[in-house]
C-alpha cells in the first residue's frame, strides 16, 4: 500500500506546537525537506491546522500537523487555540517549541499534553536568531528534559528531532492487530458484508478493507457474502469457520444461522477494542437499562457523510435505544471532531468504529467520559447488548 493509500487513521501523527511565530511551520517543512505549510513573520499566519502526510523515514507513514499558536488572542484568536487543541488529542506525539524564557504558556501545554497521555519532544527553536542555551536551561530546569536545539534554515538540529521522534514512538504503535488472537494462519474466516445504502457505491467500506488486509497478513483463508447469501456461503464451506465476522445491524441473523463451533463477532466491535478500551465499552454498555425516558445520549460518528434513509448513527440505533428505554429519551448527534468538552449533560455516549480515527485520539475521548464518570460504549457492542448476544461474542481482545 502507498503512502497516498495509507489511511490517515494507520499514520502516525505528529503535531507541532508552540507560540505564534515560532517556527514551527519552517520546522515541518525541514522535516519534509519541502515546502508544506506557509511561513511568514507575521505573527499568526497559520489558522486552522494543516496535516501533511509523508514518509518519515524510521517510521513509515506519517502525518505532520501544522497547528495555530497557543498565545493567539481575541475572538477568532479562541476559535483557532480551540481548533489546536483539537489537533492535541489527535497527535501520537507533540512536538513543543521553545523560543524565549517566559515558559508560562509553554508550560501550560507540556502539563496538559503529557496529562492526555501524548509524549512530548521539547525544541529550543529558531537557535540561529536568538540566546538558544539560556532558553535550553529554563526548559530543562522547568520540564526535567533537555531539549533539542536547531535551527530550520540551517538544518542544524532536525536529524536529532528525527531520532527522538523516533525514540518517542508508542511501543504498540502499528502493532496491534484489528483481529487479535481470534483468528492465524490457515483459519477460515467469513466475512459477512451487506452492501445496503451505506456502503459506497463500487467499494467496501474502511473497516472491511483493513479487516480483510490484518487477516490476509495472518495468512488466514477468506469468504465473504452479503446477508442473503449467508445459508449459501455456509454451504459452501467444507468446513465450519473458525470466526465469522459480520455488520454489526444484522448480528441476530448471522447469530441464529452460525455453526456452533464457530466463533462471531463485528467489524465494530473488533475497531472497539483495536481502537479504544473494550472492558469499558462493554461495562458502558450494560449500563443502558439503567437509563430512563429523561435521560439524554450522545451518538458520535467520526467521519462526515450525507445523511441517508436507514442511517445506522441517526436513525436505526436511536430507535432501538428508544424503543428498549422510552420514547422520550434525548439523542444528539455529532460527527468528525465536533466533540464536547463537558459530558456531564449525557447518561451514555456511543461512539462509532472510529476507523477514520487514530487510536490515541480515541483513547482521549474515553479518558474524558471516564474523568466525568460518563458511560461510554460502542456501536458494535450497543447492538450486541441490545439484541441479547453480547455475551456470545468474541470480543476482539489481543
Amino acid at each position: 500500500m502507498s503512502l497516498n493509500q495509507t489511511p490517515g487513521a494507520n499514520r502516525l501523527h505528529v503535531g507541532f506546537f508552540g507560540r505564534r511565530n515560532a517556527g514551527k511551520s519552517s520546522l515541518i517543512n525541514a522535516i519534509a525537506a519541502q515546502k508544506v505549510a506557509i511561513v511568514s513573520d507575521i505573527a499568526g499566519t497559520t489558522t486552522d491546522p494543516v496535516f501533511k502526510a509523508m514518509e518519515l523515514h524510521g517510521i513509515g507513514a506519517a502525518t505532520l500537523i501544522d497547528t495555530a499558536g497557543f498565545d493567539d488572542e481575541g475572538e477568532l484568536g479562541s476559535l483557532r487555540v480551540e481548533q489546536t487543541e483539537k489537533a492535541a488529542l489527535r497527535s501520537d506525539i507533540a512536538v513543543l517549541l521553545f523560543d524565549d524564557t517566559d515558559l508560562t504558556k509553554e508550560l501550560h501545554w507540556f502539563k496538559k499534553l503529557r496529562k492526555a497521555g501524548k509524549p512530548v519532544v521539547c525544541v529550543v527553536s529558531k537557535g540561529d536568531a536568538r540566546d538558544p542555551a539560556a532558553i535550553a536551561d529554563a526548559v530543562t530546569r522547568a520540564c526535567g528534559e533537555k531539549p533539542i536545539i536547531l535551527s530550520s534554515t540551517d538544518r542544524e538540529g532536525i536529524e536529532r528531532l528525527r531520532s527522538a521522534i523516533i525514540r518517542a514512538v508508542p511501543e504498540d504503535w502499528g502493532q496491534r492487530s484489528i483481529t487479535g488472537g481470534l483468528a492465524g494462519p490457515g483459519d477460515l474466516v467469513l466475512l459477512v458484508m451487506p452492501q445496503d445504502i451505506q456502503a459506497p457505491t463500487g467499494r467496501l467500506i474502511l473497516p472491511q478493507v483493513q479487516t480483510m488486509r490484518d487477516l490476509l497478513d495472518k495468512k488466514c483463508l477468506i469468504m465473504s457474502a452479503t446477508t442473503d447469501r449467508l445459508d449459501e456461503a455456509l454451504s459452501a464451506l467444507s468446513r465450519p469457520p473458525k470466526l465469522i465476522i459480520t455488520d454489526s445491524q444484522v448480528f441476530r441473523t448471522v447469530y441464529e444461522k452460525k455453526p456452533a463451533e464457530s466463533l462471531l463477532t463485528s467489524f465494530s466491535v473488533l475497531f472497539a477494542a483495536h481502537k479504544g478500551d473494550i472492558d469499558y465499552f462493554v461495562k458502558s454498555a450494560k449500563a443502558i437499562d439503567a437509563r430512563t425516558e429523561e435521560s439524554r445520549g450522545r451518538i458520535a460518528e467520526c467521519c462526515t457523510h450525507a445523511r441517508r434513509s436507514e442511517d445506522m448513527g441517526r436513525v436505526k440505533l436511536p430507535r432501538m435505544l428508544r424503543q428498549r428505554i422510552g420514547e422520550g429519551l434525548t439523542i444528539d448527534v455529532v460527527s468528525g471532531t465536533d466533540y464536547p468538552e463537558d459530558l456531564t449533560p449525557y447518561s451514555l455516549v456511543i461512539q462509532c468504529g472510529a476507523c477514520m480515527f487514530n487510536r490515541g485520539y480515541v483513547l482521549s475521548r474515553i479518558d474524558r467520559a471516564k474523568e466525568q464518570d460518563v458511560p461510554m460504549s460502542n456501536y458494535g457492542v450497543v447492538l450486541a447488548y441490545l439484541t441479547g448476544i453480547l455475551d456470545k461474542v468474541s470480543l476482539g481482545l489481543s
